[in-house]
C-alpha cells in the first residue's frame, strides 16, 4: 500500500509537513509522473551497515521503479535476501538559474526480478550506463514524497 505524506508524518526527509515558501508538495501521481519522465536517479540502500549511494537509470513500469545492474554490483548484494530490502530512490529536475524544479523520493521495498520474460523485456527497454548489466532490480514504492521548487522570493535562501 502507498502512503504519501499527507497520511502519515514520514516525508521522506523532505521537511515537507510544512512546505518553505516557495515549494509545494506533490501528489502522488504527480511525483510518479515526474519521476517517469526522466532517465535517471539515485537508489540509496544499506552497504556493510552503511549508507550506501549510486546513480543509476531507471524506467517506471506497472508502478515500479525498475533498473538493472550486475549480479556482482553491491546494490544486487543488497537485495538479494528473501523478501527485498528498504531501499530510498530518489530523483529530481532543478534549474539553479530559475530556482525551480522538482525532487521526488520514494521509500520502498526493491528485489531481484527473476522471470525469465520480465528479464528479457527489461533488457529490452533499459540500457544501463554500464557494459555487462546482468540483474534486473525493481523498486515497489511505498512511500512517495516529492516537492516542487517554484523560485522563492528574489534574494531569498533556495529551499532546502
Amino acid at each position: 500500500m502507498l502512503e504519501s505524506v499527507n497520511e502519515g508524518a514520514y516525508d521522506g526527509g523532505l521537511g515537507l509537513l510544512q512546505p518553505p515558501f516557495g515549494a509545494e508538495q506533490l501528489d502522488d501521481a504527480e511525483a510518479m509522473r515526474l519521476l517517469a519522465s526522466v532517465g535517471y536517479g539515485r537508489i540509496v540502500f544499506t552497504l556493510n551497515a552503511l549508507p550506501a549511494i549510486r546513480p543509476v537509470n531507471h524506467l517506471l513500469d506497472e508502478g515500479r521503479i525498475i533498473i538493472r545492474t550486475r549480479l556482482t554490483a553491491s546494490i544486487s548484494a543488497a537485495v538479494r535476501s528473501d523478501g527485498g530490502v528498504v531501499v530510498a530512490y530518489e530523483a529530481d529536475s532543478i534549474d539553479v538559474q530559475t530556482r525551480t524544479g522538482w525532487s521526488v523520493v520514494i521509500a520502498g521495498r526493491a528485489y531481484t526480478i527473476t522471470d525469465p520474460d520480465k528479464v528479457l523485456r527489461y533488457e529490452q527497454l533499459l540500457h544501463p550506463w554500464v557494459n555487462h548489466a546482468d540483474t534486473v532490480v525493481a523498486v515497489e514504492p511505498q512511500i512517495i514524497s516529492g516537492f516542487r521548487i517554484n523560485g522563492g522570493a528574489k534574494g531569498a535562501a533556495p529551499a532546502t
